[in-house]
């Protein structure tokens, strides 16, 4: 008797597993994410900014001549930045150091005090109630969004009046007030002086003054240090102010200094001298760029406060 083998089941092939797609990498949330287009349009408006300084910086580099037969991003087969130094500070029996000092006489009491008067103006209005708070800060605002420009000729006509146009006093009081300093100044210090600390300076006996001076101005360092910057790049590069308000060559600010020698050009007999425009321009712009690189750190501290909540 023959035994049959029954056949094996053919079982079904397993069907392919599915591709899985890889999974993009997670963004670190402390990297940031990386954009060309955001790069693109930062290189350009780094370009910008610093084209004009890399003309500058060469162009006071040439002579007279030199500056007429070369190119202006590049240099002349003659450097005479040294020499074109010396003929700065001597030309016209040395005008240029007379005019350097008058703009930081400007900027030391015109922008001090703007400063002084913000911090404590904005002190006051930040950490006191008192009647009439809702109505400074709508002059505050207004007083923001009028160009200094406007005010320029009543200025003159109140100054003519009580005799002091054509003297240093013209250009320093109007440039103690500074509504953006204020305004700047009130929002800081709402938020960097916590109400807690003050309470326990008074419960401890300390007097406004000693509160002011010991516990909430070393708080406002930064906003103080960002408001002095603004105020003083305000003041040092001023222009149409001393404009309308001196005749008096000796009382001139750099800016109205400079802008005269470029002007001889243009005068019957006047002497060209751009190459000394251009290098004081240049020497105008050094304070400046100190300025910002020494406080760097308080300006950029002082920006980013109360960005973050505790």
């Amino acid at each position: 008797m023959s035994t049959t083998t029954a056949p094996r089941p053919v079982k079904p092939p397993r069907p392919a597993a599915p591709r899985l797609r890889t999974p993009r990498r997670a963004h670190a949330p402390g990297r940031p994410r990386r954009s060309v287009l955001l790069t693109a349009l930062t290189g350009v408006v780094l370009l910008y900014s610093l084209l004009p300084l890399l003309w500058l910086v060469i162009s006071a580099t040439k002579s007279q001549a030199g500056l007429a037969r070369s190119f202006g991003l590049w240099f002349d087969r003659d450097f005479d930045l040294w020499d074109n130094v010396s003929q700065t500070f001597t030309y016209q029996d040395g005008v240029f150091g007379r005019w350097l000092l008058n703009t930081l006489l400007y900027v030391v009491v015109g922008a001090g005090g703007a400063t002084l008067l913000a911090v404590l103006g904005g002190y006051a209005l930040a950490k006191f109630r008192f009647p009439g708070k809702r109505a400074v800060f709508a002059v505050v605002i207004g007083a923001v969004a009028v160009p200094t420009t406007a005010l320029a000729v009543p200025t003159f006509l109140m100054f003519s009046k009580i005799g002091l146009t054509d003297t240093p006093w013209a250009v320093i009081i109007p440039s103690l007030i500074s509504p953006f300093g204020l305004y700047l100044m009130w929002v800081y210090a709402t938020d960097a002086i916590p109400a807690e600390l003050m309470e326990a300076a008074r419960i401890d006996g300390a007097s406004e003054l000693r509160t002011f001076f010991q516990v909430a101005l070393p708080l406002l360092a930064p906003g103080t240090v960002t408001v002095l910057l603004f105020t003083t790049v305000a003041t040092w590069n001023n222009y149409f102010l001393p404009l309308i308000m001196l005749k008096d060559p000796d009382w001139y600010p750099l800016t109205l200094g400079l802008d005269a020698w470029n002007k001889q050009a243009a005068t019957a007999g006047g002497e060209a001298v751009f190459n000394l425009v251009v290098t004081g321009s240049l020497l105008t712009v050094v304070p400046l760029i100190a300025a910002f690189l020494l406080l760097q750190r308080f300006w950029q501290s002082g920006l980013s406060a109360g960005s973050v909540k505790e």
